[in-house]
């Protein structure tokens, strides 16, 4: 195969995967609203159940609901008629995933599910198999065609169950209210829960390290506390204390090309007027992206009244591991 001949085939596979995820949308209705109630109302936990790719595919949609707030875990249908389907409990809620909707291990723990009286949701790509025939929400996740070039093996119908399962777990997790706090509960040692575990309050100088200057502070004054306090910025403040504005290395280096002896003016004249602040109660991770977005190292914390209340630097969130 030549070089553009498969570019040209990883490009029909993206396509078709794509079309795939989208042909779900005219699909979203009554029954995935029923099967979101019935996730959300489950008094027990939720058992994802699937063979093969859907196995796969399950255990990635049960990992998902499990860490943005819904109680889940995966049951491989083929232990479970050895056993394993003596976990699931009367306030459960099965989520099985079978594209074929026939699959004999699904069919075979089918009759202790009833016994037990949980709910069944089925994602399939055939809406009228036995499955479906036997399950109280049948969410169709067909496909018009595979993305494999034989159209057998499993690859537009797994993307699209996966994207499916992802759309409940989102939804689910709008409905509960999870906060940034709750999601770093259910991932300590995991980068993005890091993230939402720091705010603004946790990493920014306070107290005598925060520069602070009068408006018609000297010059003089101004570079020697922008020295003392060492984070190459001093507040400007007025003489209620409340900011005014900030002089930064940057503002220093602009006087100097103004051919203006800097040591013959005040602070005002010198300072950046209105500049960028952020809550003490904000995510530190917020804070980043505002200096990322307006290319600047430091943010001012104030109160209520526009006092400074601290400074935090982007060297802070860094060493904090932010990012």
């Amino acid at each position: 195969m030549k070089p553009d001949d498969r570019l040209k085939l990883a490009e029909r596979v993206l396509r078709l995967e794509a079309e795939g995820i989208l042909g779900l949308l005219p699909r979203l209705d009554a029954r995935f609203l029923k099967a979101v109630d019935l996730l959300r109302d489950c008094r027990g936990r939720v058992i994802v159940t699937g063979m093969g790719k859907s196995g796969l595919v399950g255990r990635k949609v049960a990992a998902t609901l499990a860490s943005t707030g819904t109680p889940a875990y995966f049951l491989h249908p083929a232990e479970g008629v050895h056993g394993d389907v003596g976990m699931v409990a009367r306030d459960d809620v099965v989520l099985a995933i079978s594209n074929s909707g026939e699959t004999d291990e699904l069919l075979a723990i089918l009759p202790q599910l009833k016994r037990l009286g949980v709910r069944l949701i089925l994602l399939t790509g055939t809406p009228g198999s036995t499955l479906a025939k036997q399950s109280d929400v049948v969410l169709d996740v067909s496909v018009a065609e595979e993305a494999c070039p034989m159209n057998l093996a499993p690859t537009s119908s797994t993307t699209a169950t996966l994207a499916l399962g992802d759309a409940l777990a989102m939804v689910l997790l709008d409905l509960k209210g999870l906060s940034p706090e709750d999601y770093a509960a259910l991932h300590p040692r995991g980068a993005l829960g890091w993230r939402a575990l720091f705010r603004v309050a946790d990493l920014m100088h306070t107290g005598a390290a925060v520069p602070r200057v009068g408006e018609d502070a000297p010059m003089a004054e101004v570079i020697r506390e922008m020295t003392e306090k060492r984070l190459g910025v001093t507040t400007v403040v007025d003489p209620a204390g409340r900011l005014v504005g900030i002089v930064t290395d940057g503002d220093l280096r602009r006087v100097h090309l103004r051919d203006v002896p800097i040591l013959s003016l005040k602070a005002r004249e010198c300072m950046t007027r209105s500049p960028k602040v952020i809550g003490q109660d904000e995510l530190a991770a917020k804070a980043l992206q505002v200096l990322e977005s307006f290319a600047i190292t430091s943010l001012v914390i104030v109160d209520e009244a526009r006092r400074p209340l601290g400074i935090i630097h982007m060297h802070d969130i860094l060493r904090a591991k932010i990012v």
